[in-house]
């Protein structure tokens, strides 16, 4: 499958605008307008999107926070799984306006709310808390993440590289959490990067 695709389930296909998939005569397709810093086709969108489908499996998240919603990837791919409350928030408004409009496109505008903001204006707890941010912002916001997430929620996390993963980690574990999945997708270049890894990893943690 193209990587401007991603098949949530065996009927639903999430797709981009700028390609879009032609559903077969069972099929349901999402078409989102997608962003840059992490778009679909992203290894840690990918990542993301399978943890997601995992955790959603047994049908407990009532509630997920996005935060740095972008597009609304995660936020419309849980929404279609199923979730009835799904949150998004991003520092732009521009992010926020298009995961709204993503989910009226799809029909999702009653499960879908997003708005322009930081979390620390957001009351919390969420049944999931999924965040696929740079490790910088990672490394800054556990608390706060742990602190939405709540005593009984989860966090699904993405963003960082396999040489960045013991401090974050560390600093998860100080705040009384484990890893409970990890999923690692390498992205081949022709070139070295700065920090000398090409592994993009992502968590669920309990």
């Amino acid at each position: 499958m193209s990587p401007l695709f991603y098949r949530l389930s065996p009927q639903l296909v999430l797709c981009s605008r700028k390609d879009p998939y032609e559903p077969g005569p069972q099929e349901e397709a999402l078409f989102l307008e997608t962003g840059a810093a992490f778009p679909l086709g992203h290894p840690t969108t990918r990542l993301c999107l399978e943890l997601l489908k995992e955790a959603l499996a047994t049908g407990e998240v009532k509630s997920l926070l996005d935060v740095g919603c972008g597009t609304g990837v995660l936020a419309l791919a849980a929404a279609a799984l199923g979730t009835p409350r799904v949150t998004g928030v991003d520092l732009s408004l521009d992010a926020a306006r298009v995961t709204l409009e993503n989910a009226r496109a799809n029909h999702l505008a009653g499960r879908v709310h997003a708005a322009r903001g930081s979390t620390e204006c957001l009351k919390g707890p969420f049944d999931l808390v999924a965040a696929n941010l740079p490790w910088e912002v990672q490394m800054d916001k556990a608390p706060e993440l742990n602190r939405l997430a709540g005593p009984g929620g989860r966090l699904l996390l993405s963003g960082f590289r396999e040489n960045q993963e013991e401090p974050l980690l560390t600093a998860y574990r100080k705040l009384g959490r484990s890893l409970a999945q990890r999923l690692i997708k390498p992205f081949h270049h022709p070139e070295l990067p700065p920090d000398l890894s090409f592994t993009w990893v992502a968590w669920l943690l309990r």
